[in-house]
């Protein structure tokens, strides 16, 4: 029997948010951070509503999930995302403490795997959770923008 909230259960809430992501002409990346198996916080890429270089899913997630806290540290806490994180986010995380992170698809060339990126001790990387649904939207949204131009 599956349990109601495991992996598939907040990847999938990741993916809505990489969804509105879709909607909104960003890239397609979302995030959501849980503890005790409750969402404290949801976001997806802002980079280009924002104009803001930092303003990844997991940056975005991160301040939400803080403030929700009332802390910078997140230990306890899981991120579910949609791409692997960025050698910007990963440090980022680094310094929140985050216990676990869950990625769905990897990023070959910019991923924190990639660039070597160090974590947090503590923090348990786990990849490959719904991968298929996370990589297609990223594969949509760029042959949709390369047809554009």
């Amino acid at each position: 029997m599956i349990q109601p909230f495991d992996d598939s259960y907040f990847m999938k809430k990741a993916l809505q948010e990489a969804s509105a992501a879709y909607d909104q002409g960003e890239i397609p990346i979302g995030a959501v951070i849980t503890i005790d198996n409750q969402i404290i916080a949801k976001a997806h890429n802002l980079t280009e509503t924002l104009n803001d270089v930092t303003a990844h899913a997991e940056m975005q997630a991160i301040t939400a999930a803080a403030n929700f806290l009332g802390g910078k540290y997140l230990q306890g806490c899981t991120l579910y995302v949609t791409i692997e994180p960025c050698q910007m986010c990963a440090g980022a995380l680094y310094w929140s403490q985050i216990s676990k992170i869950v990625y769905g698809a990897r990023d070959e060339q910019r991923g924190c795997i990639a660039m070597q990126t160090k974590l947090h001790p503590k923090t348990t990387l786990i990849g490959g959770v719904m991968e298929e649904e996370a990589r297609r939207f990223l594969t949509q949204f760029f042959i949709e923008k390369r047809n554009l131009n």
